[in-house]
């Protein structure tokens, strides 16, 4: 079967199913994704320029399964770009090194697709200043009772938690759940004070709704309550990026969302097939965050 060339970049089996379709929809191929981010890259770029990354990726598809990786590794496509990251726990063999993805142009997004990617998950911090990261983020994670409006009264809960540090709050769904409501910081701040500040805040929250909320690390002690993740605040933890594909059917992807659109928009209502559509009638909703930076007070 002939390639496609998307960016400059070949894409080889462009029909390949990466993802099966959801709600009577489409299947969505390599070449659909390769085109997905080329369609919107002057929106992501942005959001992706320096950061590490992991990748979760599905060479043969969902249904075949797929893994997470860190290291781009030998077998990566020619002309990726990468940054190398110290890792804080030497390894026994001595790489002390992780030689992470990184996106650096449009052409590396369809690389990452021709080497099969599905999901990018991003550090909270660029190369050239890996101890300071520039956001924080507290995820949330449903719980098994909880309702879609008690889902959005929580991101609502946590803004206001946010925003009473002195920080701003700007909100994504996540494509599978849940929302994340992220703070953009100034970069003076290492990760353990970051990540102090997001306990802070999460426990504030959890205290208010007890029975409902949760900062509990281990499941067996949720008891089925909603969980204000924080564990994203750290050196080398990832989070799902600005308009990623989740690797479900249909690729639901991470919307950056305006707080009035909480009302109305599911975690998993947009996906590749209707992000292009909304970008071209809607300015991205992230588009101004590193303007509203601040330091963690």
């Amino acid at each position: 079967m002939s390639g496609e060339t998307v960016e400059g970049v070949e894409v080889t089996h462009p029909d390949k199913v990466l993802l099966p379709a959801r709600d009577g929809g489409e299947d969505v191929t390599k070449a659909d994704l390769a085109r997905y981010w080329a369609a919107i890259g002057a929106t992501v770029l942005p959001h992706l320029a320096g950061r590490p990354l992991t990748l979760q990726r599905f060479p043969d598809g969902l249904d075949a399964g797929g893994f997470v990786q860190q290291d781009a590794g030998k077998r990566a496509p020619k002309g990726l770009h990468t940054v190398d990251t110290p890792r804080r726990e030497q390894k026994k063999d001595g790489d002390d090194v992780v030689h992470h993805p990184q996106v650096a142009e449009l052409a590396d997004l369809v690389r990452l697709v021709q080497f099969g990617t599905v999901t990018l998950h991003g550090w909270n911090a660029v190369a050239g200043s890996l101890e300071q990261p520039d956001r924080l983020i507290v995820d949330i994670d449903p719980g098994e009772s909880i309702d879609l409006a008690g889902i959005r009264d929580v991101a609502r809960a946590v803004r206001a938690a946010v925003e009473g540090r002195g920080l701003v709050a700007f909100l994504q769904s996540t494509g599978s759940r849940g929302y994340h409501v992220v703070a953009p910081l100034d970069g003076t701040a290492g990760h353990d004070a970051v990540r102090a500040a997001a306990v802070e805040i999460a426990e504030a929250v959890a205290a208010e709704h007890p029975d409902e909320l949760t900062t509990e690390v281990r499941k067996d002690a949720r008891h089925g309550r909603t969980f204000l993740d924080i564990g994203r605040n750290a050196y080398g933890q990832t989070a799902v990026m600005p308009y990623a594909p989740r690797a479900r059917p249909g690729g639901p992807t991470a919307t950056p969302l305006d707080w009035d659109e909480l009302a109305r928009v599911t975690p998993d209502q947009h996906d590749v097939r209707s992000i292009p559509r909304r970008l071209a009638r809607k300015a991205d909703p992230w588009a101004g965050l590193r303007d509203h930076a601040r330091a963690l007070p």
